[in-house]
């Protein structure tokens, strides 16, 4: 006898619908079934979706940031994605220069993510390196963490990762099995270190900053045969570019992720009386890239959040080197992605980030035998965003209509959330392994 039966759904595997039943036995997916079996308990999922449990790739919870702490901690960040549908995120590790250090930061974050209600990995991040790139990246590798972010600006903060640290980063990536994350920005473009008010947010990190840099990074990862990841790539142009010179390594070996407030939102939000709450960095861009964007999320291989979000008092500052930047998204990242693009949003949330960052098969696919993380989606649902399960005191995307809705969310093989309501979970760390 099964243990859970997922009766009447439309079934999402590998690209292809299925209409049928879905049955989980010792938290993994057994089989599916046009035919009534036999299970303990039976989920009624008909006229709606049944979609593997999403993946954010990208996530801030319990970040300190000086004077501020992001305001989810691991349990409320967990509970809140799980209320999107997401099942499985990734963390980062602190900034760190050594091997040390970096063993000490894991374990930091261990700890404060004890309390997550869903399954949980890290990334570990440098602010350049005094250990040789090779050992760093062996030693992240023990930890179960295959991927490394860097920051090609924040010089200011000692950050900043150099040129030619990525370069002998880039060179090690293959043979070792790792992947380069990097927050790309060109460093002599910005301004930082002055008074910089909300409405010239987005022209102190001008949109030619991210399309120099990343056109750099593309051009050492080819030449390095190495293998990097955007994060949060936020220019049309950027893609555009890359989809023109770079096909060949494109979603390969140099792969893009974006995050659903680039796709919604303006730089005219910057001009607002309460711009502030909508500041983030890198921050929202124009009209014309936030259309070109749009035009390019087939070249858009994984959605990320960056959630980080802080209260509205934390970021009500007028100048920009005084707020937080981060804002939420994991709890609507999923409907209002799929209210603007449809079908082909589901594997930017699921396969895709499984297969980048060293999760599939267990994770990102409804076949038999992975890990029962499941999705009951309903896309006929119309409604306005009212509610909002993170601790933040405002949500950006409230009061905007959205057609299609998380009904509830199951994480190897139990709910956490069931029909709206949230019942609770414990999640394990995932150690990653990268498969070339």
């Amino acid at each position: 006898m099964f243990d859970l039966g997922i009766i009447n759904g439309r079934i999402y595997i590998e690209g292809h619908w299925y209409e049928g039943n879905l049955y989980i036995k010792d938290d993994k997916i057994s089989t599916i079934s046009r035919v009534a079996l036999e299970a303990k308990e039976e989920y009624d999922a008909k006229g709606r979706d049944v979609l593997p449990g999403f993946i954010d790739p990208h996530v801030h919870f319990d970040l300190n940031c000086g004077k501020n702490t992001s305001v989810d901690d691991f349990y409320n960040g967990s509970k809140t994605a799980a209320f999107g549908g997401i099942t499985t995120y990734i963390d980062f590790l602190d900034p760190v220069k050594s091997n040390e250090a970096l063993k000490k930061a894991y374990t930091l974050r261990r700890s404060l993510a004890e309390d997550s209600v869903i399954d949980y990995a890290f990334h570990a991040t440098i602010a350049g390196l005094d250990e040789e790139p090779a050992s760093f990246m062996n030693e992240a590798k023990t930890l179960g963490i295959p991927t490394i972010k860097l920051f090609t600006t924040y010089s200011s903060s000692g950050r900043r990762t150099m040129d030619r640290t990525i370069d002998k980063l880039l060179r090690n990536t293959k043979e070792i099995g790792t992947l380069l994350l990097a927050h790309s920005e060109n460093d002599g473009l910005i301004l930082e270190g002055e008074k910089i008010h909300v409405m010239q947010h987005e022209s102190a990190r001008p949109a030619i900053a991210e399309i120099s840099e990343v056109i750099k990074l593309a051009e050492m990862t080819k030449y390095r045969d190495g293998r990097m990841y955007i994060v949060h790539t936020n220019c049309g142009t950027t893609v555009e570019r890359l989809k023109e010179n770079y096909k060949s390594i494109l979603n390969k070996d140099f792969i893009l992720e974006s995050c659903p407030h680039y796709f919604i939102f303006s730089s005219a939000k910057y001009l607002q009386r309460n711009g502030y709450l909508y500041t983030m960095t890198p921050p929202l861009r124009s009209d014309r890239e936030v259309k070109k964007l749009n035009d390019q999320i087939d070249n858009i291989f994984t959605i990320g959040t960056d959630h980080c979000p802080f209260n509205s008092a934390e970021k009500n500052r007028e100048f920009v080197d005084e707020i937080p930047m981060g804002v939420g998204g994991v709890e609507y990242s999923f409907p209002l992605m799929y209210a603007k693009f449809g079908e082909k949003i589901i594997d930017k949330f699921t396969k895709n980030p499984a297969i980048t960052h060293g999760l599939y098969p267990s994770k990102g696919t409804l076949l038999p035998g992975t890990d029962a993380d499941i999705v009951v989606f309903d896309q006929n649902t119309h409604y306005v965003i009212k509610d909002n399960h993170s601790n933040a005191d405002y949500n950006m995307y409230s009061d905007m209509e959205v057609t299609g809705k998380v009904c509830s969310t199951i994480a190897k093989g139990k709910f956490v959330v069931k029909d709206g309501v949230f019942i609770g979970g414990k999640g394990e760390y995932l150690s990653r392994e990268l498969k070339y």
